[in-house]
Protein backbone atom coordinates (compact mmCIF):
# COMPACT_ATOMS: atom_id res chain seq x y z
CA UNK A 1 0.00 0.00 0.00
CA UNK A 2 1.23 3.08 -0.94
CA UNK A 3 0.97 6.48 0.56
CA UNK A 4 -1.13 9.57 -1.26
CA UNK A 5 -1.74 13.28 -0.30
CA UNK A 6 -5.53 14.25 -0.73
CA UNK A 7 -7.03 17.39 1.01
CA UNK A 8 -10.98 17.25 2.43
CA UNK A 9 -13.12 20.23 1.84
CA UNK A 10 -16.05 21.04 4.21
CA UNK A 11 -18.43 23.65 4.34
CA UNK A 12 -21.41 22.86 6.80
CA UNK A 13 -25.01 24.36 7.32
CA UNK A 14 -23.73 27.18 9.85
CA UNK A 15 -22.19 28.47 6.15
CA UNK A 16 -19.32 29.71 8.16
CA UNK A 17 -16.50 29.50 5.47
CA UNK A 18 -14.92 26.12 3.85
CA UNK A 19 -12.56 23.50 6.25
CA UNK A 20 -9.50 22.43 4.46
CA UNK A 21 -7.69 19.04 5.65
CA UNK A 22 -4.52 17.98 4.02
CA UNK A 23 -3.58 14.41 4.78
CA UNK A 24 -2.20 11.65 4.05
CA UNK A 25 -4.04 8.30 3.74
CA UNK A 26 -3.08 4.69 3.18
CA UNK A 27 -5.02 1.85 2.27
CA UNK A 28 -8.59 1.38 2.35
CA UNK A 29 -11.81 -0.07 4.51
CA UNK A 30 -10.60 -1.15 7.76
CA UNK A 31 -7.30 -1.20 6.41
CA UNK A 32 -7.17 2.97 6.35
CA UNK A 33 -4.77 4.76 7.90
CA UNK A 34 -4.94 8.48 7.53
CA UNK A 35 -2.72 11.21 9.38
CA UNK A 36 -3.43 14.80 9.24
CA UNK A 37 -1.13 17.01 7.64
CA UNK A 38 -2.07 20.15 7.84
CA UNK A 39 -5.68 22.02 8.96
CA UNK A 40 -6.84 25.00 7.50
CA UNK A 41 -9.98 27.23 7.56
CA UNK A 42 -11.16 30.40 5.57
CA UNK A 43 -14.31 32.38 6.61
CA UNK A 44 -16.70 32.80 3.47
CA UNK A 45 -16.28 36.33 1.47
CA UNK A 46 -19.57 38.34 3.00
CA UNK A 47 -20.75 38.90 -0.28
CA UNK A 48 -20.33 35.03 -0.94
CA UNK A 49 -22.35 34.45 2.69
CA UNK A 50 -25.30 36.60 1.61
CA UNK A 51 -25.64 34.76 -1.60
CA UNK A 52 -25.88 31.19 -0.41
CA UNK A 53 -28.80 32.39 2.07
CA UNK A 54 -30.16 34.04 -0.83
CA UNK A 55 -30.15 31.02 -2.52
CA UNK A 56 -31.50 28.97 0.41
CA UNK A 57 -34.59 31.39 0.64
CA UNK A 58 -37.56 30.90 -1.05
CA UNK A 59 -38.26 34.48 -1.37
CA UNK A 60 -34.41 35.76 -2.92
CA UNK A 61 -33.71 32.85 -4.62
CA UNK A 62 -33.48 32.43 -8.31
CA UNK A 63 -32.09 30.05 -10.64
CA UNK A 64 -29.52 32.62 -12.56
CA UNK A 65 -28.44 32.94 -8.53
CA UNK A 66 -28.20 29.08 -8.24
CA UNK A 67 -26.13 28.64 -11.37
CA UNK A 68 -24.03 31.53 -10.78
CA UNK A 69 -23.01 30.58 -7.42
CA UNK A 70 -22.80 26.67 -7.69
CA UNK A 71 -19.53 28.06 -10.14
CA UNK A 72 -18.55 30.58 -7.97
CA UNK A 73 -17.72 28.40 -4.87
CA UNK A 74 -16.57 25.93 -7.12
CA UNK A 75 -13.05 28.65 -7.06
CA UNK A 76 -13.94 29.45 -3.44
CA UNK A 77 -13.00 25.59 -2.98
CA UNK A 78 -10.03 25.94 -4.89
CA UNK A 79 -8.78 29.10 -3.46
CA UNK A 80 -9.01 26.56 0.08
CA UNK A 81 -6.96 24.13 -1.86
CA UNK A 82 -4.06 26.36 -2.59
CA UNK A 83 -4.56 27.87 0.92
CA UNK A 84 -3.92 24.63 2.85
CA UNK A 85 -1.25 23.17 0.87
CA UNK A 86 0.75 26.87 0.08
CA UNK A 87 0.42 26.83 4.44
CA UNK A 88 1.59 22.89 4.45
CA UNK A 89 4.65 23.80 2.12
CA UNK A 90 3.04 21.28 -0.69
CA UNK A 91 2.80 21.62 -4.30
CA UNK A 92 -0.62 21.38 -5.28
CA UNK A 93 0.73 18.73 -8.10
CA UNK A 94 1.68 16.35 -5.32
CA UNK A 95 -2.18 15.84 -4.46
CA UNK A 96 -3.86 12.56 -5.64
CA UNK A 97 -7.35 13.90 -5.20
CA UNK A 98 -9.84 15.91 -3.58
CA UNK A 99 -12.84 15.19 -1.36
CA UNK A 100 -15.60 18.03 -1.60
CA UNK A 101 -18.46 17.81 0.29
CA UNK A 102 -19.63 21.27 -1.49
CA UNK A 103 -22.48 23.63 0.24
CA UNK A 104 -25.83 22.43 1.35
CA UNK A 105 -28.25 24.64 0.38
CA UNK A 106 -31.01 22.33 0.31
CA UNK A 107 -31.82 19.06 1.83
CA UNK A 108 -35.13 17.06 1.83
CA UNK A 109 -35.13 13.89 2.82
CA UNK A 110 -38.85 12.86 2.81
CA UNK A 111 -41.48 12.99 -0.25
CA UNK A 112 -44.38 15.67 -0.28
CA UNK A 113 -47.75 15.58 -2.50
CA UNK A 114 -45.76 17.31 -4.69
CA UNK A 115 -42.55 16.70 -4.78
CA UNK A 116 -39.33 13.78 -3.83
CA UNK A 117 -36.93 13.32 -1.68
CA UNK A 118 -34.32 15.08 -2.65
CA UNK A 119 -30.88 16.92 -1.34
CA UNK A 120 -28.36 19.59 -3.52
CA UNK A 121 -24.72 20.39 -2.53
CA UNK A 122 -23.02 23.07 -4.92
CA UNK A 123 -19.97 24.10 -5.67
CA UNK A 124 -18.71 22.67 -9.12
CA UNK A 125 -16.24 20.28 -9.12
CA UNK A 126 -14.91 20.99 -12.67
CA UNK A 127 -13.84 24.46 -11.48
CA UNK A 128 -11.92 22.65 -8.20
CA UNK A 129 -10.36 19.85 -10.96
CA UNK A 130 -9.32 22.35 -13.70
CA UNK A 131 -7.61 25.00 -11.12
CA UNK A 132 -5.69 22.03 -9.46
CA UNK A 133 -5.18 19.86 -12.13
CA UNK A 134 -6.34 17.13 -9.75
CA UNK A 135 -9.75 14.38 -9.73
CA UNK A 136 -11.98 15.42 -7.47
CA UNK A 137 -14.93 13.20 -5.96
CA UNK A 138 -18.33 15.43 -5.21
CA UNK A 139 -21.82 14.54 -4.87
CA UNK A 140 -21.56 12.12 -2.08
CA UNK A 141 -25.10 12.47 -0.92
CA UNK A 142 -27.30 11.86 -4.27
CA UNK A 143 -26.25 8.09 -4.54
CA UNK A 144 -27.52 7.01 -0.86
CA UNK A 145 -30.72 8.53 -1.40
CA UNK A 146 -30.91 7.49 -4.45
CA UNK A 147 -30.81 3.66 -2.82
CA UNK A 148 -33.42 5.20 -0.62
CA UNK A 149 -31.16 6.54 2.31
CA UNK A 150 -31.88 10.07 3.89
CA UNK A 151 -28.26 11.02 2.20
CA UNK A 152 -26.74 12.21 5.71
CA UNK A 153 -25.47 11.65 7.55
CA UNK A 154 -22.51 10.16 5.99
CA UNK A 155 -19.47 10.59 8.75
CA UNK A 156 -20.81 7.55 10.68
CA UNK A 157 -18.63 5.41 7.88
CA UNK A 158 -15.30 6.99 8.71
CA UNK A 159 -15.91 7.05 12.31
CA UNK A 160 -16.22 3.40 12.40
CA UNK A 161 -12.99 3.35 10.46
CA UNK A 162 -11.36 5.74 13.46
CA UNK A 163 -13.50 5.72 16.86
CA UNK A 164 -14.34 1.96 17.43
CA UNK A 165 -13.77 0.54 20.62
CA UNK A 166 -13.51 -2.89 21.52
CA UNK A 167 -14.01 -2.34 25.46
CA UNK A 168 -16.80 0.07 25.17
CA UNK A 169 -19.49 2.03 23.07
CA UNK A 170 -19.23 5.55 21.92
CA UNK A 171 -20.92 8.44 20.84
CA UNK A 172 -19.61 10.94 18.14
CA UNK A 173 -21.54 14.18 18.79
CA UNK A 174 -20.90 16.59 16.32
CA UNK A 175 -22.10 19.50 16.78
CA UNK A 176 -21.97 22.86 13.89
CA UNK A 177 -25.31 24.27 12.99
CA UNK A 178 -26.52 21.01 13.27
CA UNK A 179 -26.00 18.62 15.71
CA UNK A 180 -25.40 14.71 14.96
CA UNK A 181 -24.79 11.74 16.85
CA UNK A 182 -22.58 8.38 15.40
CA UNK A 183 -23.75 5.68 18.17
CA UNK A 184 -20.71 2.91 18.04
CA UNK A 185 -21.34 0.12 20.46
CA UNK A 186 -18.50 -1.81 22.43
CA UNK A 187 -16.59 -3.69 19.61
CA UNK A 188 -18.60 -3.08 17.13
CA UNK A 189 -19.52 -4.27 13.18
CA UNK A 190 -20.45 -1.80 10.69
CA UNK A 191 -24.11 -3.06 10.22
CA UNK A 192 -24.41 -2.06 14.27
CA UNK A 193 -23.25 1.48 13.70
CA UNK A 194 -26.47 3.65 13.30
CA UNK A 195 -26.07 7.71 13.37
CA UNK A 196 -28.63 10.09 13.01
CA UNK A 197 -28.96 14.04 13.23
CA UNK A 198 -30.48 14.79 17.11
CA UNK A 199 -31.23 18.60 15.68
CA UNK A 200 -29.95 22.53 16.07
CA UNK A 201 -26.39 22.06 16.93
CA UNK A 202 -24.86 26.07 16.44
CA UNK A 203 -27.39 27.15 14.00
CA UNK A 204 -30.38 28.47 16.33
CA UNK A 205 -27.46 29.60 18.83
CA UNK A 206 -26.20 31.48 16.14
CA UNK A 207 -29.01 33.07 14.55
CA UNK A 208 -30.07 34.66 17.89
CA UNK A 209 -26.54 35.87 18.01
CA UNK A 210 -26.73 37.71 14.64
CA UNK A 211 -29.82 39.19 15.55
CA UNK A 212 -29.70 40.53 19.24
CA UNK A 213 -25.72 41.08 19.15
CA UNK A 214 -24.99 41.13 15.78
CA UNK A 215 -21.80 38.45 15.91
CA UNK A 216 -21.72 35.38 13.88
CA UNK A 217 -21.90 33.74 17.46
CA UNK A 218 -21.41 33.37 21.23
CA UNK A 219 -17.42 32.83 21.21
CA UNK A 220 -17.14 30.60 24.10
CA UNK A 221 -20.45 30.72 25.20
CA UNK A 222 -19.60 33.70 26.99
CA UNK A 223 -23.00 35.54 26.46
CA UNK A 224 -24.70 32.68 27.56
CA UNK A 225 -22.40 32.39 30.65
CA UNK A 226 -24.14 36.28 31.36
CA UNK A 227 -28.10 35.15 30.74
CA UNK A 228 -30.25 32.71 33.25
CA UNK A 229 -31.81 29.87 31.28
CA UNK A 230 -35.43 29.37 31.06
CA UNK A 231 -35.70 25.37 31.14
CA UNK A 232 -40.00 25.76 30.13
CA UNK A 233 -39.39 27.86 27.21
CA UNK A 234 -36.51 25.32 25.85
CA UNK A 235 -38.98 22.88 26.64
CA UNK A 236 -41.79 25.01 24.64
CA UNK A 237 -39.23 24.95 21.64
CA UNK A 238 -39.05 21.24 21.59
CA UNK A 239 -43.01 20.77 21.48
CA UNK A 240 -42.54 23.42 18.44
CA UNK A 241 -41.19 20.74 16.01
CA UNK A 242 -41.82 17.28 18.07
CA UNK A 243 -42.40 15.61 14.75
CA UNK A 244 -38.44 15.66 13.87
CA UNK A 245 -37.76 15.12 17.80
CA UNK A 246 -40.02 12.01 18.23
CA UNK A 247 -39.21 10.41 15.10
CA UNK A 248 -37.34 7.20 15.28
CA UNK A 249 -33.56 7.04 13.61
CA UNK A 250 -32.56 7.35 11.05
CA UNK A 251 -33.81 11.22 10.35
CA UNK A 252 -31.83 14.04 9.42
CA UNK A 253 -32.90 17.86 9.25
CA UNK A 254 -31.17 21.43 8.58
CA UNK A 255 -32.00 24.76 8.10
CA UNK A 256 -35.41 23.96 6.56
CA UNK A 257 -36.70 23.24 10.67
CA UNK A 258 -34.14 25.03 12.40
CA UNK A 259 -33.15 28.49 10.74
CA UNK A 260 -34.60 31.67 10.43
CA UNK A 261 -38.11 30.78 10.77
CA UNK A 262 -37.35 28.76 13.91
CA UNK A 263 -35.32 31.89 15.10
CA UNK A 264 -37.95 34.59 14.17
CA UNK A 265 -40.64 32.82 15.87
CA UNK A 266 -38.58 32.82 19.17
CA UNK A 267 -37.95 36.39 19.15
CA UNK A 268 -41.47 37.16 18.65
CA UNK A 269 -42.82 34.57 20.81
CA UNK A 270 -40.10 35.67 23.79
CA UNK A 271 -39.60 39.00 23.56
CA UNK A 272 -39.72 39.41 27.18
CA UNK A 273 -36.72 37.53 27.79
CA UNK A 274 -33.32 39.58 27.97
CA UNK A 275 -30.96 38.87 25.32
CA UNK A 276 -28.60 37.21 27.12
CA UNK A 277 -31.08 34.85 28.50
CA UNK A 278 -32.22 34.21 25.22
CA UNK A 279 -28.82 32.96 24.20
CA UNK A 280 -28.35 30.78 27.56
CA UNK A 281 -32.25 28.97 26.78
CA UNK A 282 -31.08 28.35 23.06
CA UNK A 283 -28.15 26.94 24.04
CA UNK A 284 -29.74 24.87 26.43
CA UNK A 285 -32.23 23.66 24.05
CA UNK A 286 -29.89 22.11 21.61
CA UNK A 287 -27.97 20.46 25.29
CA UNK A 288 -31.59 19.19 25.77
CA UNK A 289 -32.11 17.98 22.46
CA UNK A 290 -29.14 16.00 22.43
CA UNK A 291 -29.54 14.84 25.92
CA UNK A 292 -33.11 14.18 25.20
CA UNK A 293 -31.93 12.25 21.90
CA UNK A 294 -29.32 9.79 23.86
CA UNK A 295 -32.02 8.65 26.42
CA UNK A 296 -34.85 8.06 23.92
CA UNK A 297 -32.90 6.16 21.02
CA UNK A 298 -29.75 5.17 22.47
CA UNK A 299 -29.23 3.98 26.27
CA UNK A 300 -32.28 1.83 26.30
CA UNK A 301 -30.41 -0.20 23.51
CA UNK A 302 -26.60 0.05 24.20
CA UNK A 303 -24.44 0.79 27.43
CA UNK A 304 -22.18 3.97 26.77
CA UNK A 305 -19.07 4.83 28.15
CA UNK A 306 -17.83 8.21 26.07
CA UNK A 307 -19.62 10.67 24.48
CA UNK A 308 -16.74 12.71 22.22
CA UNK A 309 -17.49 16.10 20.82
CA UNK A 310 -16.57 17.54 17.50
CA UNK A 311 -17.52 20.37 15.59
CA UNK A 312 -17.50 24.53 16.44
CA UNK A 313 -19.95 23.59 19.64
CA UNK A 314 -16.49 22.05 21.07
CA UNK A 315 -15.59 25.04 21.93
CA UNK A 316 -18.67 26.65 23.84
CA UNK A 317 -18.13 26.05 27.22
CA UNK A 318 -21.58 26.62 28.52
CA UNK A 319 -23.01 23.93 26.02
CA UNK A 320 -20.32 21.11 27.09
CA UNK A 321 -21.14 22.32 30.74
CA UNK A 322 -24.97 22.11 30.05
CA UNK A 323 -24.27 18.60 28.47
CA UNK A 324 -22.48 17.20 31.40
CA UNK A 325 -25.33 18.47 33.95
CA UNK A 326 -28.03 16.49 31.72
CA UNK A 327 -25.64 13.63 31.08
CA UNK A 328 -24.00 12.73 34.40
CA UNK A 329 -23.94 9.08 33.64
CA UNK A 330 -21.28 9.21 30.74
CA UNK A 331 -17.81 10.59 30.23
CA UNK A 332 -18.33 13.85 27.62
CA UNK A 333 -14.55 15.13 26.17
CA UNK A 334 -13.71 16.57 22.99
CA UNK A 335 -11.84 15.54 19.87
CA UNK A 336 -8.80 17.22 21.58
CA UNK A 337 -8.71 15.53 24.43
CA UNK A 338 -8.48 11.86 22.19
CA UNK A 339 -6.00 13.50 20.02
CA UNK A 340 -7.71 14.51 17.25
CA UNK A 341 -9.06 17.75 15.91
CA UNK A 342 -13.07 19.06 16.36
CA UNK A 343 -12.13 21.95 13.38
CA UNK A 344 -10.63 19.01 11.32
CA UNK A 345 -12.85 16.25 11.67
CA UNK A 346 -15.58 16.79 9.27
CA UNK A 347 -13.07 17.57 6.70
CA UNK A 348 -10.54 14.81 6.88
CA UNK A 349 -14.21 12.54 7.07
CA UNK A 350 -14.62 13.56 3.21
CA UNK A 351 -11.21 12.56 2.23
CA UNK A 352 -11.76 9.30 4.09
CA UNK A 353 -14.95 9.08 2.15
CA UNK A 354 -13.10 10.18 -1.46
CA UNK A 355 -10.48 7.26 -1.00
CA UNK A 356 -13.81 5.14 -0.09
CA UNK A 357 -14.86 5.80 -3.58
CA UNK A 358 -11.73 5.87 -5.61
CA UNK A 359 -11.40 2.00 -4.21
CA UNK A 360 -14.46 1.35 -5.47
CA UNK A 361 -16.01 0.66 -1.64
CA UNK A 362 -19.45 1.79 -0.41
CA UNK A 363 -19.01 4.14 2.04
CA UNK A 364 -22.78 4.86 3.73
CA UNK A 365 -23.94 3.02 6.77
CA UNK A 366 -27.55 1.76 6.10
CA UNK A 367 -28.12 1.84 9.79
CA UNK A 368 -27.43 6.09 10.04
CA UNK A 369 -29.21 6.66 6.60
CA UNK A 370 -31.90 4.24 6.04
CA UNK A 371 -30.53 3.55 2.61
CA UNK A 372 -31.57 -0.19 1.50
CA UNK A 373 -28.31 -0.96 1.13
CA UNK A 374 -24.48 0.04 0.91
CA UNK A 375 -23.52 2.16 -1.84
CA UNK A 376 -20.59 3.93 -3.50
CA UNK A 377 -20.84 7.35 -2.79
CA UNK A 378 -19.67 10.10 -5.08
CA UNK A 379 -19.04 11.58 -8.63
CA UNK A 380 -15.89 11.75 -9.67
CA UNK A 381 -14.42 14.56 -12.21
CA UNK A 382 -11.23 13.95 -13.77
CA UNK A 383 -8.32 15.97 -13.93
CA UNK A 384 -8.66 17.55 -16.93
CA UNK A 385 -4.55 17.17 -18.31
CA UNK A 386 -4.56 14.50 -20.71
CA UNK A 387 -2.08 11.65 -20.18
CA UNK A 388 -0.53 9.70 -22.93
Amino acid sequence: MSKRLAVGLMSGTSVDGVDAALVSIEGSGTNTVVELVHYSSAPFPPQVKKKIFDVMSPEHSSTPLLSSLHFELGDVYADAVEKVCTEAGVSVDELGFIGSHGQTVYHQPFHTEDSVASTLQIGEPSVIAYRTNTQVVSNFRSMDMAAGGEGAPLVPYTEFLLYRKKDGGRLLQNIGGIGNVTVLPKDCSLEEVFAFDTGPGNMVIDGLCEKLFGLSFDEDGSIAARGTIHPEAAGKWMEWEKDFFQKAPPKSTGRELFGEVFVNRILDEYSHLVKEDLIATATYFTALSISDAYKTFVFPLHPINEVIIGGGGSYNRMLLQMMRELLPEVTILIQEDIGYSSDAKEAIAFALLANETLHGNPGNVPGATGAKKPVILGSITPSPTITT
